[in-house]
């Protein structure tokens, strides 16, 4: 079996390697071990550097793909999803916290079901801008979290950043429905 040229390509490679690394950073994040959630946040701020910078390498050596594009995304809700699951687990979010980390996930799962919706009938969803920085401020959120118990007086922006990335995580997925939503109430193609 030939592995395809696509997948050979650094920016997908850094994509990939994202993914790989998930599992390994909630295991550490799970673990109890300080030193290994000293070793995974460099893991997760390692995997969240390169989401931009398969992007950048992709547009700078000309190397934008169709599977990039899929793959990208799917990476970041994988990983924004799987520490979500994860805090929940370890009891790093109070139970409110659980009000902007299930509004994250539903969005996210929403919004890639209408993506693959729409996909089929030839329409696409471009990521916006506001969406963009959705992402870095759930990134951001998710680290200052994982930090907050190795770092006295964390706490109070940490769970304000998770509040503010459920807002905007919200937002642009009202945003998308609404600018799709002639899409969805027209007649079956």
């Amino acid at each position: 079996m030939q592995i395809p040229p696509q997948l050979m390509t650094l920016p997908n490679q850094l994509t990939i390697g994202r993914i790989l690394v998930i599992p390994v950073i909630c295991l550490f994040v799970a673990s109890g071990w300080e030193w290994l959630r000293w070793l995974g946040l460099l893991l997760y701020i390692a995997a969240a550097v390169s989401d931009w910078l398969d992007g950048f390498l992709a547009r700078r050596m000309n190397l934008n793909s169709a599977l990039g594009k899929m793959l990208d995304p799917i990476a970041d809700k994988l990983l924004v999803g799987a520490l979500l699951v994860t805090f929940a687990w370890t009891r790093d979010f109070s139970g409110w916290d659980l009000i902007p980390a299930i509004a994250i996930l539903l969005r996210e799962i929403f919004i890639s079901g209408l993506r693959e919706y729409l996909g089929k009938r030839s329409i696409e969803v471009p990521v916006t801008f506001l969406a963009k920085w959705k992402t870095t401020v759930q990134l951001v959120a998710l680290a200052l979290i994982m930090a907050t118990p190795m770092l006295i007086g964390l706490a109070f922006i940490s769970h304000l950043f998770l509040w503010i990335a459920a807002a905007l995580t919200v937002w642009t997925g009202w945003e998308y429905l609404r600018s799709t939503w002639p899409h969805l109430s027209g007649p079956e193609i």
